[in-house]
């Protein structure tokens, strides 16, 4: 069987070349940071001149963006289930760094399972995280951010959240309640200047994308994840690839930037046309 041959993926431009330092003097949360796309979004705010609190179940450690950004980056261990964590974690952003300007939820868990043979603690832990963990965050952004009449939270969610996935009920269910949070949260507080708004990716070359995949060969596994399953109602990636982390990350930026000041509300899914999505 032969295969379309592998797209042309123009190469991103240098954030830090082409941003302006657009976030110069704004101060930004982060969760999930340690690695994927949470640690590209750190990666894409710093380099937009953004001082950034990059948080994580462990602390993340100090790898480029920080020896890169003349210590504009900091880290801490957080955990978003903890509502009083969370709200530390908020505090000491703005201690550390002054106001809050901006909040990325990126911290999310995946486990895959028949929903006849899903257990009640991984129904719990999708929920605990996914939802629970960007209520408490944004509840406690928002809160500092509609006394100062100014600010922009951006949750990355998933395509899952818009069209069902078999084996991944309780990840898609946990999703899709989060955007239509976000969307809620962004008619509350759009009147005291704060936007809300969801990035959707599809499968997007992460630990988590690759624990999805079973046996040894990581090429035949991408490959069908690139053609689509029939077998699972699963189509294929139009554009041809799986996405990179910095892909996903460019899109929080954008929404996080005032180049979005006149979009609040908005699910952005960035899946290479998997969703078929109108």
């Amino acid at each position: 069987m032969s295969h379309p041959p592998t797209p042309h993926v123009p190469a991103l431009p240098d954030p830090g070349a082409t941003g302006a330092q657009e976030f110069a003097g704004r101060t930004a949360l982060v969760t999930g940071a340690a690695r994927g796309i949470g640690r590209a979004v750190v990666h894409a705010l710093a380099a937009r001149g953004a001082r950034v609190l990059a948080t994580d179940l462990e602390k993340p450690k100090a790898r480029k963006p920080a020896r890169l950004y003349d210590g504009r980056v900091a880290a801490l261990a957080v955990d978003v289930r903890d509502s009083a964590a969370v709200d530390a974690a908020v505090a000491h952003a703005e201690d550390v760094f002054g106001p809050l300007d901006v909040a990325v939820n990126v911290a999310g868990v995946l486990s895959t399972s028949a929903v006849v043979d899903l257990t009640d603690e991984q129904w719990d832990a999708h929920f605990a995280v996914n939802t629970t963990g960007v209520f408490h965050v944004s509840r406690a952004a928002a809160r500092r951010m509609t006394e100062r009449g100014r600010g922009s939270i951006v949750t990355v969610a998933s395509n899952a959240a818009g069209i069902p996935r078999a084996g991944l009920a309780a990840y898609a269910a946990s999703k899709a309640a989060t955007v239509m949070f976000t969307k809620c949260l962004g008619l509350e507080v759009a009147a005291r200047g704060v936007r809300c708004n969801t990035v959707s990716p599809g499968s997007t070359m992460t630990d988590m994308q690759r624990g999805m995949w079973t046996g040894g060969d990581a090429e035949a596994a991408a490959r069908r994840v690139i053609e689509g399953d029939l077998a699972t109602h699963r189509t294929g990636i139009p554009l041809g690839r799986i996405a990179d982390p910095q892909d996903v990350a460019e899109a929080v930026a954008f929404l996080a930037s005032d180049r979005a000041r006149h979009i609040t509300m908005h699910d952005l899914y960035v899946d290479g046309g998997a969703t078929l999505r109108a």
